[in-house]
């Protein structure tokens, strides 16, 4: 025996009994779309942009850059062990 039954899903939904999420989703959609326009709109000025991207400015890039010279440096220098 086959029964088909035709209804929508919000008809199924109140048949079974789950509960209706979609004002909480039209909420949350609505509130991370107002955070990206937030977001892409400050995103217009270069400083801002560039500080968002890189928090510790230009700062951070010299030292790592210093390190790796460092560490370069170290890498070249003859070993004060004897290898014979």
């Amino acid at each position: 025996m086959k029964i088909n039954i035709e209804m929508t899903p919000e008809e199924a939904r109140k048949m079974m009994g789950f509960p209706d999420l979609e004002p909480i989703q039209s909420a949350m959609m609505a509130k991370m779309q107002e955070q990206m326009e937030e977001y892409f709109s400050s995103m217009s000025n270069p400083e801002v942009m560039f500080n968002k991207l890189m928090p510790m400015g230009i700062q951070a890039m010299e030292n790592a850059q210093s390190f790796y010279r460092e560490v370069a440096k170290a890498s070249m220098t003859p070993s004060s062990k004897n290898d014979t």
